[in-house]
């Protein structure tokens, strides 16, 4: 292990990503690609100059929150590097959230200023925030009473400008957790949280470089997405390629080979649908599929591997709480059914029930410490209380560690289930489930059965080709009897179309019943 970053007292990730990278020689390339148009380094620097001119002229100062709801495309990175240099705080959400969403948002954040696209306006109660003075609106022909088209204010701002003076552990952006449990808390992150991981991570784990080309199924909105997708381009001088609209197996793949795309940000629920799609879509540019947000089962990572061997899949985990992926598989040490070993810079412990550490192979809560860690969940003492103690953030996540020193997923502590007075982890029956050839993807849930008790409910979304009938109930409970602890078997298996996800590609079990 070499020494870990640190980074100027006097720091701004605007610099740091984008800055530098002009610095550098390395206006001319190619930083952004978005259908046939692309700008370079030099351009996206005069467009961010031009956008934090515009925020700064009209009060949007140091530690000012700005909310940016839009889809992903230049503007997004205009906003976002924009709010940087004006030394702001960047706030980033789902344009396509709901009213009541967006209401709450406005109310969490107290934001000063607002960067819209005009497919939202319409679900913004925004003039019930009076503090929200400073509303710009992309996309839109003409500007609504108390906002500013966003391509005006560029195109009337000065296209130099200085960075604010900010401190590396001054707040440069907030990050919405995804809110499966409860409306979205804010991890409250400094400037140098996020150049942190980049160095660890992006550069030094997954080994980026100014050759790679970015791609990803992620929303720019996503942290997940954020970084690999604007943060870690930009970080090593290669090329990101943005498009505003759903990501489908489809269009994921014409973008992978008209860019010749290196880097492939993914989620198992893309994974999936990649490996089904026909006439087999053409990845061999690829050399690195990311995958994160939720489990990988072992069965859909063998079917990516004979179908795609050039895309070698890496596997990890991160949070909102801790920026980015901090556990992970490495480029040519890839371990199936699990998460790899901790990114460096980064410590991880299993914790049982009563404080201490699990011995080896025992299930706990995974603790994980870095220089990455948010100071806190924006006015939410007793949840920061409950994640943040001392230099540890507290996960939700249990684990186990092998004797290789993997660590292998054993789902959320919220999720398990107590099944005849033994924990039982839904992703086990889940990735049991997995490799019956009828099984296209699964989630598992408790319910009560007509004593009260909790059993094993299995919903399951069927291959073309099978039938959802009794007999292939009790296949799938006779595939799980002979490869699991008896016990542990679905009492209930329901077949259903799809399974229901939030923004990030979770499965929101708590919609399953």
């Amino acid at each position: 292990m070499g020494d870990l970053p640190t980074f100027p007292e006097r720091f701004n990730l605007a610099h740091y990503y984008l800055d530098a990278r002009v610095e550098e020689g390395r206006g001319d390339r190619v930083a952004v690609a978005v259908g046939d148009e692309t700008w370079t380094y030099a351009q996206v620097q005069e467009r961010a100059n031009r956008a934090s001119h515009a925020l700064r002229t009209r009060g949007i100062d140091l530690e000012d929150r700005v909310l940016i709801l839009l889809f992903d495309g230049m503007p997004f990175v205009e906003a976002w590097f924009g709010t940087l240099k004006a030394g702001a705080v960047f706030c980033m959400a789902n344009p396509l959230a709901t009213r009541e969403e967006l209401a709450y948002l406005l109310e969490y954040t107290r934001c000063r200023a607002v960067i819209a696209d005009t497919e939202v306006l319409a679900r913004l109660p925004v003039d019930a925030h009076p503090r929200c003075h400073t509303r710009f609106v992309v996309g839109a022909k003409d500007a609504p009473e108390g906002w500013t088209r966003w391509e005006d204010a560029l195109a009337a701002a000065d296209d130099r400008t200085d960075n604010a003076d900010t401190l590396a552990d001054d707040v440069a952006g907030w990050l919405f957790t995804s809110g499966t449990t409860g409306k979205p808390k804010g991890a409250v992150h400094f400037h140098r949280h996020f150049a942190f991981n980049t160095e660890v991570y992006a550069k030094r784990t997954l080994g980026l470089c100014e050759d790679d080309v970015f791609v990803s199924v992620s929303r720019l909105f996503f942290g997940y997405g954020t970084g690999t997708n604007l943060m870690f381009p930009f970080a090593v001088g290669g090329k990101a390629v943005l498009f505003p609209d759903k990501p489908t197996p489809e269009r994921i793949a014409e973008h992978v080979e008209k860019h010749r795309v290196t880097v492939l940000t993914n989620v198992p629920a893309m994974i999936r649908q990649l490996v089904d799609l026909e006439p087999k879509p053409k990845l061999d540019s690829v050399r690195i599929c990311l995958s994160a947000g939720e489990a990988l089962p072992p069965e859909l990572l063998t079917r990516w591997q004979e179908r795609f061997p050039k895309a070698e899949v890496l596997d990890g985990i991160g949070s909102a709480e801790m920026f980015h992926i901090y556990c992970t598989n490495k480029p040519g040490d890839v371990r199936p059914g699990t998460l790899g070993t901790p990114v460096e810079g980064y410590e991880l412990r299993i914790v049982d029930a009563d404080g201490n550490d699990a011995p080896e192979g025992q299930m706990g809560r995974l603790w994980v410490r870095g220089e990455s860690a948010a100071l806190c969940y924006w006015s939410r003492q007793d949840s920061s209380r409950a994640t943040f103690r001392a230099d540890w953030c507290v996960t939700a996540d249990l684990f186990t560690r092998r004797e290789d020193g993997a660590y292998v997923y054993a789902g959320r502590a919220d999720d398990m289930l107590k099944v005849r007075g033994q924990f039982v982890s839904p992703l086990e029956i889940e990735d049991c489930l997995a490799t019956h050839p009828a099984v296209r993807e699964c989630a598992v849930i408790g319910v009560d059965d007509d004593a009260g008790l909790t059993i094993p409910k299995a919903f399951v979304v069927l291959r073309e080709g099978f039938e959802a009938n009794a007999a292939l109930v009790e296949a799938l409970q006779e595939h799980t009897k002979a490869r699991l602890t008896r016990y542990k078997f679905p009492r209930e298996v329901a077949f259903v179309p799809d399974l229901p996800r939030n923004d990030r590609g979770k499965v929101m079990r708590r919609e399953l019943r």
